[in-house]
């Protein structure tokens, strides 16, 4: 009977190991800015109750082992609170991803989303449903839609930097959301005539349009093969970085403005100069002029750095 039971917990763990799920999140709320008379304790408890959400639920059919789980982390900034336990926030979301061969790890996504309007109640679970997004309280959908929106991408973006177009499935998942959006008057993001194009929308506009697929290819070759090679051939992996930005830079020519080219280029800056502060001048030339209509904001910066 022991034996049986011994059995039987081993295997158990065995299946846990073998599903273990794909993000390893940290939560933060942030609520310097609501009033004193609120409890600070609800914010705790909807930090740990996203985090168990983000790190609890599998998004995926893959089987990650712990070391391969994507790290990243959610900045909920609340910034008013319209009625009780409904509030206005923006969400910073950033993911990282591991270089191979290396201890270094390269910024995924730094993002900040400037629309949150979501209700919370405190003991109430957050819950998503893939198939039926919207609830019974938009307000209450809108905080897991936005959530769940966000794991798919960050998960679409490592698979693609991992295998050409390897993220598509969670860029469905993710326009999916998209389309089934919670919908109430205080609720926005999820529209395409919204936020000037810049929001959850025409991100995934951008990742699904086929017109726009070289974007699949800028993540595949600036990660898979220009950081993941360095330990290999510096100055061959600094040269499929370089192909990688040139790719960027035609998709930027052809459709200026694109969101997808902004949000690629978010919190690269000093990765860059980095990497190509060892370049042949040629190449310092050549990608500064190349960042500096990518990333009009570190335009002197690359300037200053890469002379």
């Amino acid at each position: 009977m022991f034996k049986k039971l011994l059995a039987a917990i081993i295997c158990t763990c065995f299946v846990f190991c073998l599903q273990a799920q794909e993000l390893n999140a940290r939560v933060r709320v942030i609520d310097n800015q609501m009033p004193s008379t609120v409890d600070r304790k609800i914010f705790r408890t909807l930090e740990t109750v996203l985090t168990n959400f983000l790190n609890n639920r599998k998004w995926s059919q893959d089987n990650f082992k712990s070391a391969e789980k994507i790290n990243c982390q959610f900045l909920i900034n609340l910034e008013s609170m319209v009625e009780p336990n409904v509030y206005n926030a923006s969400i910073t979301i950033q993911a990282a991803r591991p270089v191979y061969a290396s201890s270094y790890v390269s910024p995924l996504i730094n993002f900040k989303d400037a629309s949150l309007d979501f209700k919370y109640v405190e003991s109430q679970p957050v819950e998503f449903n893939d198939n039926r997004i919207s609830g019974a309280d938009p307000l209450a959908s809108n905080l897991s839609a936005v959530m769940a929106y966000y794991a798919y991408i960050i998960i679409g973006f490592d698979y693609t930097s991992f295998s050409t177009r390897g993220g598509d499935p969670y860029f469905q998942k993710a326009l999916n959301i998209v389309n089934n959006a919670p919908e109430a008057s205080k609720i926005s993001g999820w529209k395409s005539f919204e936020s000037n194009n810049r929001n959850r929308y025409w991100l995934t506009e951008n990742l699904i349009n086929n017109r726009y697929a070289t974007i699949h290819d800028v993540y595949y070759t600036y990660y898979r093969k220009g950081f993941d090679k360095l330990y290999e051939d510096e100055a061959a992996a600094r040269l499929e970085v370089l192909n990688a930005l040139l790719y960027l830079d035609n998709l930027n020519r052809e459709t200026p403005n694109l969101m997808v080219v902004q949000f690629f280029m978010l919190g690269k800056a000093d990765e860059l100069i980095n990497l190509f502060r060892k370049a042949p001048q040629q190449d310092k030339t050549r990608v500064v002029e190349i960042l500096s209509r990518l990333d009009i904001t570190n335009s002197n910066k690359y300037k200053q750095e890469l002379k």
